[in-house]
């Protein structure tokens, strides 16, 4: 089910070019790809990325890239009971199953990640090993001394790019123009506006954006966007991307389906390029306001419950 408005906020949980996606989806047959009236395939729409497919592929699958159709299922149930069992219910408890949308894509599917073949985020570098650390210290030592010490998600700032599809507002409302293209999503209702027109290069190194800064080209029918200058206050995963290039590819696949691809290049963090591949499915809508500052009692009660903690140690 899904929800316009999200009162609690939760903890969040390129590159080598290639010329074409690395996995890409078989169209769909008897389907003619719909353009725009420019002539650039039209993207537009409200796309959903749902999935239950996990980023990285879980150590009993091995080095199997695919599940059976009884295991994916299986694996599904596991998901959306885990929502509702101790200590995720109850008070003050997290949202259940029917705050949940169900998967629509990749379902059988090991991870989402396919370039490593082990399906694994690359090992870090030693330079991220010892910032992550910092960082880890600097969260046990100073875990909510003001709103600031939390993540960018929970105080309703950013929820990022990079991203994975969360279990709930993970749609994609797609717009185009000759010379740009609007990638609006649905969770913190974020917008990135993708110029076309190679005109611009990307900003100077010194300006840092939030969601970085993104312009785009038209490699056949594979709409590819290439995104820099990260904030160094933004992260993917726990991780900082200030040091990221990504890059992302959306090529339409059938009447309701999307093959998205993103690429990650960031060797100040890792020690190689990673690929993740996510379907996208289109729906009929609508999309919601995503209204996180509206009643963020989550951010009131992590404060208070620190406040809380420090008064017993005293």
């Amino acid at each position: 089910m899904r929800h316009a408005s999200v009162a609690v906020a939760m903890t969040a949980v390129a590159v080598v070019l290639v010329a074409a996606p690395i996995i890409a989806q078989e169209p769909d047959s008897g389907w003619t790809l719909a353009r725009t009236p420019w002539g650039h395939p039209d993207l537009q729409g409200i796309w959903d990325q749902t999935t239950g497919t996990p980023l990285q592929r879980a150590a009993d699958a091995a080095d199997r890239e695919f599940l059976t159709d009884e295991e994916a299922a299986e694996r599904e149930r596991r998901r959306f009971a885990a929502f509702d069992a101790a200590p995720r219910q109850g008070s003050p408890g997290n949202y259940g199953s029917e705050w949940r949308d169900g998967s629509r894509n990749a379902l059988t599917r090991t991870s989402l990640i396919v370039d490593p073949p082990s399906g694994r985020i690359p090992p870090l570098t030693p330079a991220a090993e010892r910032r992550t650390a910092e960082n880890q210290a600097r969260r046990r030592d100073h875990p909510a001394d003001s709103w600031e010490d939390r993540n960018l998600w929970e105080r309703c700032i950013t929820r990022g790019t990079p991203r994975v599809p969360n279990n709930y507002n993970s749609n994609v409302l797609i717009l185009q123009t000759p010379d740009a293209v609007v990638l609006l999503n649905e969770m913190i209702n974020e917008t990135r506006v993708v110029a076309l027109d190679g005109r611009r290069p990307h900003l100077n190194p010194g300006i840092r954006l939030w969601n970085g800064d993104s312009r785009g080209h038209w490699e056949g029918d594979t709409l590819v966007v290439e995104t820099t200058n990260f904030s160094a206050r933004q992260q993917f995963r726990g991780f900082p991307v200030d040091g990221l290039r990504l890059v992302e590819r959306f090529t339409r696949t059938g009447p309701d389906r999307m093959h998205y691809e993103m690429t990650l290049d960031d060797p100040t963090m890792y020690t190689r390029t990673w690929t993740v591949v996510l379907p996208m499915t289109q729906t009929g809508g609508p999309i919601f306001e995503y209204a996180c500052h509206e009643g963020n009692y989550g951010m009131d009660g992590i404060l208070a419950g620190h406040r809380a903690e420090e008064r017993a140690l005293r």
